[in-house]
């Protein structure tokens, strides 16, 4: 963002062009060039709209800000899960679980390992609010185990599912943990959330745009938004059969969507982590993490409550063992109010390792 132009010719020509690009898909183009095309598209409508949201960001300011891309994706995220899951039938009955578990372990490891290796590069050592981050994470452990860890263990249904009045009761805490996290997070102790002399980076001495700017550009956000998960939901054919050749399992495609979806977060998180923003980063990865359990599980629950279609949510032994493994750490790392690299490099490795036994299981 910048002072002469909150909206460059490029941000806005993205949703169009994506948007033209899907009209080519229902017109019956294909093939492995228009993939590529696809696929150019996708990466575009992501930067655009990392551009777009940070606009609305700098209008509302913090934490609020964080707070636009996070549940935006996730309302996008969850549309996509439903829309499968309904074309899928009884065999995308893991599909919520397989997506939601990549999702959290690619913010926690990945976009979190890059926000404190990057801050640690430029920066040796980078300060937050350790309150909000615990906050955070107490919510995340509270909700991540009560969703796709405890349903291994019930007893009232095989696993790794729920019965109806279980999943009921797992929707409905999920939903009122993650709404109490938003009551603390913007009213309560809103200033748990908010580094002191946040700023550190270019863009604050800059005007927050007006308000019909700020509606503008959450316009183009989700139109760049929707395309973006079309895109993907388009390019999934191509994707199962690239995960094919490389002998990967089917889950692995949720991987990869999971991974493109969360592109725009990720790149607004490290970006702030870049310009010394750190305590951004993190209101953006963990609100991320948080929103994606806390809407998503609600959300499947109730199609599958309505539809009757199974939905599995309890993860393998492997897949648990990587997750709490994650979470430790992650509480470990942050839980004292200031990183190194040394923070970042480990849950790069933890991600690596994830990723490895995701393909080669």
């Amino acid at each position: 963002m910048t002072k002469t132009s909150l909206f460059p010719r490029w941000t806005v020509a993205a949703p169009l062009v994506a948007w033209a690009l899907l009209a080519g898909v229902l017109l019956g183009l294909g093939g492995s060039v228009y993939a590529a095309v696809l696929m150019a598209g996708l990466l575009w409508s992501v930067f655009a709209g990392v551009h777009h949201a940070e606009v609305v960001a700098h209008r509302v300011g913090e934490p609020f800000g964080s707070l636009v891309l996070a549940v935006a994706v996730t309302i996008i995220e969850v549309a996509l899960i439903v829309s499968l899951m309904v074309a899928g039938g009884p065999d995308a009955s893991g599909l919520a679980r397989d997506t939601v578990f990549a999702a959290v372990m690619i913010i926690l490891n990945a976009i979190v390992g890059l926000c404190l290796l990057e801050g640690g590069v430029l920066h040796k050592e980078q300060a937050f609010r350790a309150d909000g981050v615990r906050a955070a994470l107490t919510t995340l452990v509270a909700i991540s185990v009560l969703t796709l860890i405890l349903p291994n263990y019930t007893t009232s249904v095989p696993g790794p599912v729920y019965s109806k009045a279980q999943l009921v009761f797992i929707a409905i805490v999920s939903a009122i943990l993650y709404g109490t996290f938003l009551l603390v997070q913007n009213v309560r102790h809103r200033r748990y959330f908010l580094a002191e002399g946040d700023g550190a980076g270019a863009d604050v001495h800059v005007a927050p745009p007006s308000t019909r700017g700020a509606f503008f550009a959450a316009g183009l956000l989700l139109g760049c938004l929707g395309a973006v998960v079309l895109l993907a939901k388009a390019l999934a054919p191509t994707l199962e059969a690239v995960t094919e050749a490389i002998g990967a399992p089917t889950s692995f495609v949720g991987v990869i969507i999971a991974a493109i979806v969360l592109l725009p977060e990720g790149t607004a998180a490290v970006r702030a982590a870049h310009c010394n923003r750190l305590q951004t980063s993190l209101n953006l990865a963990l609100g991320s993490a948080l929103a994606s359990i806390g809407l998503t599980i609600p959300a499947v629950a109730l199609v599958s409550l309505i539809t009757g279609m199974p939905l599995a949510l309890g993860i393998d032994m492997k897949a648990t063992v990587l997750f709490i493994l994650s979470l430790f750490v992650s509480v470990l790392s942050l839980g004292t109010g200031r990183t190194t690299i040394l923070q970042g490099a480990v849950l790069l490795v933890i991600f690596g390792v994830y990723v490895l036994t995701a393909i080669i299981p």
